[in-house]
This record gives structure tokens, sequence and C-alpha cells, in this order.
């Protein structure tokens, strides 16, 4: 049946797309051959000159996530993606087998509040993760709050849950259809009986109570136009009295015309002394000021006045702060200083920085320090003296977090995992250092049967970069394995050794997964970091390109069995390596990309990140920079791409869909070649966020099954692999 459909301007519920089912002759070949004809996206007459020189956009109309016209392109394109995923022929088995093999019980740390102790719990299949509690001394389970009552469809999430310093008040935010936006509701603990009116528009933001009177949060006043798209760079802290109307909320911080902060955040401390602001103009560094609360209406002092430091105070005791922070010291280190002269010349080290770099965490009147060696977890128990208490046993090599909790707790609880071990809960004994095994899940899957190893490989310019490459043991180093290389590289953050399900059921078809820690990300401290940001870009995409060398160079794989994928800015990272190396890899899988990079800052809060990626406007050589490598901007005619398969939300205010919408408008105009280029648009969904789990198990059957389709696999390798065995 051959199905004919255009996409027209004066009709724009009229979508239609091409597509054949071409069955090639059985006697020759089983392989059948996907041929699409992607729908018409009208281009537009739109310049933007940057010093000097035009910019064309022809695209620029797919910003208007409002529109009528933009709503019907979602629409068909859609259309096309489904009916070519549907002709994947085991679609439907690698759904089951993630449905299958997701369908455990998954518990949370629990942590106390009041009388009671708390964890959240999924008992398998659940779109959100449940609240339950715990009577201290009991072991009676009780239902506390269930998100998957928010909503029919699974599609409102659970946020910040945070409880009055007594632990009978909780005000609790929500998500609705994955966007950044939020809600506040306010319920009685005890009685689980809502007691105010919801506070509404608030946007990025911590729940922080004083005693039980009220709480501090932060939002930005709602924008003109979509409130999914338009520029928010003007954030404010306000005090929310219990009992009274959002309206007469106090403004506390920020909307200050001639300094914009975009983002500031408000905390308690946990004795109810002092207000602690972090204001920040992007998202690395941030000013630091404090004000006593003990005090009625006493000044905010200003302890740093700069955003040359990532700096916050994580304890105080009385007067004392502690600080952690990498001011002069890029790996960070613990500082203490009084209250009253709390600027940086007064500073006394605690914890002094190493050669590697610190996260710290604080409970049960301790500091627990954990170390990133090589992305790997080492964690170190310290008294506010800074003497080392104990090393921390942990149970393998991988990712250790948690480790935090209130200061009369002697039991504090952390996780444990790494790529193939699915992630366990210990409890710790803060005064012997005893680790137990709290919880442990069962899971049909056997991390015996897996391994990972660390390389270290050579970047373009020399650098070593380190690489956990895991698979199943036994695996054939063949040139042939489906090989999945993720990356991110951007934004001080660390890829350290996490389990993941979608990834075990990709290691169970045979593939491997590859995970470099590319410049940019947070490894190796502030200079890794910044060997990544603004004219050293390039090096996060060298980096990348790089590893894909390595595996292939190494038969881990080859070209022909080669995927690329990233998120957010691993989205732009997938981007920019396909259209710098098309012949790199056979898929190309961009998630909710950071894909203009001329346009990115004039969407929501995307101008707080100009300190990783400078700005078009910033100069003329950041303007040719970034316009050498925006992934939009270098989509070539007459290039034959790799199988690319963009996905998005809808709902996506943090890195809006237009990104992904006219990266996907130039490949489909410009691929030469059979290579399919598709979007998938998820609708009611946004960054990732709270993203319901009947809808991550079918965004991931359809990435995996896409991959290993266009990789030339007509069924899953595991059946291959089952065959070859049985003959």
């Amino acid at each position: 049946m051959l199905l004919t459909y255009l996409y027209e301007k004066d009709n724009p519920i009229c979508f239609f797309a091409l597509i054949i089912l071409l069955d090639c002759n059985k006697e020759i070949s089983n392989e059948k051959v996907i041929e699409i004809n992607y729908p018409l996206t009208k281009t537009v007459d739109s310049i933007d000159i940057y010093f000097d020189v035009k910019v064309n956009d022809p695209y620029r109309w797919l910003e208007d996530d409002r529109s009528k016209e933009t709503e019907a392109w979602v629409k068909a394109q859609n259309v096309v993606t489904n009916s070519y995923l549907d002709n994947i022929p085991f679609r439907k088995e690698l759904k089951e087998r993630l449905s299958n093999l997701w369908n455990y019980e998954k518990i949370g740390a629990p942590f106390k509040e009041g009388n009671y102790m708390y964890f959240s719990k999924n008992d398998g299949l659940q779109n959100q993760y449940v609240v339950y509690r715990k009577k201290i001394g009991s072991e009676d389970e009780e239902l506390f709050l269930d998100p998957n009552t928010f909503s029919k469809d699974g599609t409102t999430s659970l946020d910040t849950l945070s409880f009055s310093k007594d632990g009978n008040i909780v005000a609790y935010s929500i998500s609705e259809g994955g966007s950044d936006w939020r809600k506040i509701l306010v319920m009685d603990a005890e009685t689980k009986k809502i007691i105010e009116d919801t506070l509404i528009d608030v946007k990025f933001t911590q729940i922080s109570w004083y005693k039980n009177e009220g709480f501090y949060y932060s939002s930005y006043d709602k924008p003109m136009g979509s409130e999914l798209s338009a520029k928010t760079d003007q954030h404010k802290v306000y005090y929310h009295k219990l009992g009274t109307p959002q309206k007469e909320d106090t403004l506390i911080f920020g909307g200050t015309p001639e300094e914009k902060h975009r983002y500031i955040y408000a905390h308690v401390t946990e004795d109810d002394k002092y207000l602690i602001i972090t204001p920040r103009i992007s998202t690395s560094g941030n000013k630091l000021l404090i004000k006593d609360l003990s005090v009625n209406n006493s000044p905010f002092i200003t302890i740093l006045n700069d955003t040359e430091s990532d700096t916050s105070i994580i304890e105080n005791h009385g007067s004392t702060l502690y600080l952690v922070t990498n001011l002069n010291v890029p790996n960070k280190r613990i500082v203490k200083v009084d209250a009253s002269n709390p600027t940086p010349e007064h500073w006394v080290d605690v914890i002094a920085e190493t050669e590697h770099v610190l996260n710290a965490s604080v409970g049960g009147g301790y500091f627990f320090a954990e170390y990133m060696v090589d992305a790997i977890s080492k964690v170190k128990q310290y008294d506010y003296n800074g003497k080392l208490i104990r090393d921390i046993e942990l149970p393998g090599l991988g990712t250790a977090s948690g480790f935090y909790g209130k200061k009369e707790d002697v039991t504090l609880y952390y996780s444990f995992t790494n790529y193939n071990t699915p992630s366990r809960i210990y409890s710790l004994n803060t005064q012997t250092g005893k680790a137990t095994l709290h919880w442990s899940p069962k899971i049909d899957f056997d991390s015996n049967d897996y391994e990972s190893k660390q390389v270290f490989y050579n970047s373009k310019d020399g650098t070593k970069i380190p690489m956990m490459i895991t698979y199943k043991k036994g695996l054939e180093l063949n040139g042939k394995n489906p090989t999945i290389l993720y990356g991110y590289g951007g934004f001080n953050i660390s890829l350290t050794p996490t389990f993941s399900i979608s990834n075990a059921v990709w290691m169970e078809q045979g593939g491997i997964l590859a995970i470099p820690n590319l410049r940019g990300g947070g490894e190796y401290g502030r200079k890794w970091h910044d060997e990544g940001t603004q004219l050293k870009r390039q090096n996060v995409f060298d980096d990348f390109i790089a590893a894909a060398e390595y595996l292939i160079t190494n038969k881990y794989t080859s070209s022909n069995y080669l995927a690329l994928r990233g998120g957010s800015n691993g989205g732009l990272l997938v981007g920019a390596v396909m259209t710098q190396r098309p012949d790199l890899a056979k898929v190309a899988l961009p998630a909710v990309g950071v894909l203009d990079m001329l346009r990115y800052h004039t969407f929501t809060a995307g101008a707080g990140w100009a300190y990783d990626y400078g700005t078009a406007e910033q100069s003329k050589e950041m303007f040719e920079y970034i316009k050498g490598y925006s992934p939009v901007h270098n989509v070539k005619a007459g290039v034959a791409y790799p199988a690319t398969l963009i996905t998005t939300g809808d709902h996506d205010d943090r890195v809006v869909p237009a990104h992904s919408f006219k990266f996907a408008a130039e490949l489909q105009s410009k691929q030469s070649g059979n290579n399919p280029t598709l979007i998938r648009i998820e609708t009611d969904a946004g960054h990732g966020a709270g993203t319901p789990v009947s809808k991550i198990i079918e965004e991931y059957a359809d990435v995996f099954g896409f991959t290993l389709f266009n990789m030339g696999f007509k069924v899953l390798p595991s059946k291959v692999n089952e065959k070859l065995k049985d003959n």
C-alpha cells in the first residue's frame, strides 16, 4: 500500500509522509529497505547579522512552539518516524525485554524527618516513584505520597520534598508534562491533607524551611510570550509565610535591573541561624552572602562578590562557617571562618586540596570527602577539625553517593553502583565505621557475566583521556560488535560508573558501552572543565572522536557498528561530531541537544550557559568559532551523514525543541544517500527529569531498535549468538 502525504502551509493539519516498504528478492536476501519521503519543511527569509556577516535562519518559524504550523510539522514528523520504527522487526522484543528487566522493586536511601523514616520506592513499572514512611521503631510501611495519582498518564512528577524543622509539615514541588516550571503544595505530614493554596510559576528552586513558620524558594517573573521558550534571566528569592497567599510573599533577594542573576538559591542552616544566598550569572561560579536570622532586620553580609569560584557553605557550628570551595584551588578544599569576618583572607583550611577532585557531604557531625580518582569514588571521613577518622571501605570500584544527614544522626546511608552492578544501599555507623548492606535489588541480570575496564587514550593534542568500556565477558574483539559511544563533556559534570537498566539490555544483546571522561567535565577539577569551554570547545569534540578511533583501532567495533549518543550538552557533542566526521559512525543519536549555537542564549535560561559556550555577540572571534561547529549551521548538502534519530520533548523548556526541529530540517533537506534522518518528538515530556517509566521504555526500544536495524541486524544480536552456539 502506498500512502502519499504532503505538508502544506495553508492546511496545517494536512501533514503527510511517503513510506515505501521494498521487499528484496527473498532468494538473494531477507533484507527490507525502508525508503522515506520527509514532510516538506518550508523555508523563510530570516537573516541575522553578526559583525557584518549575514547568517540565514530558514527554519526560524519552528521556534514558535505555540503556532499551528509548528504543531502540524511535529505531527507530520512523528508520522514518518513512527511508520519507520513500526517496520523494525525486533522493536517489540526490545520493548518486552526492557519492560521485563525494569520490573523489579527499587528503593531509595531512607532519611529521617520528625518521628518517621521516609524513603522512595517503585514496585517495578510504576511511572513515578512513591514516597513511603515508617514510624521510628516500627517496621510497618505507610504510603505517604503517590505521584502516580497526580495525573492519569503519569506525566506529572514529584520534584522536591522538603519538611519543616519539626517534620510536621511538608512542602513539595511538582512538574507537569516535564516542564521546568513547578507548583509547590503544602501538606500536613500527619493527616496528609493539603493545608493552603498552591504556589504557582516557580522555577529552578530549592525549598528551604525557616523553623516551622515558612520557607524560601526561587523563581522568575512569568515571561512574555511562550512560557516554554521565552527568555528568563532575572531570578528572585522569596519567603513564603505559612497561612498567607502567594501574592504576599516577601522578595528577599534579586530583581534589581542593573544586576541580573540568572540563578539564585537560598538555604537555611540546620540550626535556623543563617540564610545563605548563592547568586549565579551562569552555571559556573557564584557569589555568596549570608544573613543572620537570629537578629531582626540584619543585613546581608557578602562573603564573595564575584563569580570566580564555586563556593558553598555546607555546615556551621554556631558562628563558625564551613565552606567547600575551588577559589584558587581547582580541585576544591574545605575551609572554616567566623561569620563576623567571613571573607577569603580569613579562611583556614580544614581539609586541604589534593591531586583529586573533592565532593563533600556532611552528616552525623562529620565531613565525608568523596574523591574522584580517574572517575572512581574514594571516600574519607573527617571530623570538624579536619582530622581523618577513617577511609570508608567501599564494596568495589564504582560510584558511591550519599553520606548526608542531620547532626545527631548516628546512621547514614549511601548507595554504590557501577556500569554492570545495580545500585545497592548501605548503612554506615559513623561511630564505628561499620557498613551494612541495607538493601539489594532482585533483578534478572547477572552482573558476574559482564566486565568493565578502564583504558586511557590520547586525544588529538596528546591529552590522556580515560574511558570505561563495559561488555559481556568473552566478547570477541572482531570489529563487528554493536557499540554505543556515550559522551557529555561540559558544565563541570562528571560521568562516573552508574548502572542503567537500558544499558544492561544493550549489553545483553552483545553490545558494548563505552563512556569517555571528556574535557569540559569535572572529573579532574576546574582546569579539566575549562579546557572544554568557549574557544577550547573543540577539545571536547576531538576527545570524543579520538575515543571512537581508539575503539575502532583496537577492534572493539568498526564505523559500521558504532553509534554516537549524548543528551543535552551531549546532544551538541553528537551533532558537532557527526557534522565534522560524518564517516566516523553508522548511527547518531542526539537527544534534547543544544544544536543552534548562535541562538541558544535567547531561549529560557540559556544565557546562563555562556560560561561554557560563549555567545555569538561576545566578539567576532567567538562568533566565528561558534558558527564553525554549531550543528545547525554545519550541515552540508551532498554529504552522507550517519543514520540519525533525533529525540526531544515538546515540553522541554531547558533546551527548547526548536534546536532539534531545525537540525532535523537541515539534515532532511541535505542528506545524501539512504541513511534515514528522523526526529522522535515525545508529547507531554520535557528535558528528561520526571519522565514516566512507560515513556522511557518506549523511547529506549525505539532508540536501540533504530540503532541495531541501521547496523544491519534483522534479528536481535542475542538471537544470532544463540543460533551460533546451537550450531
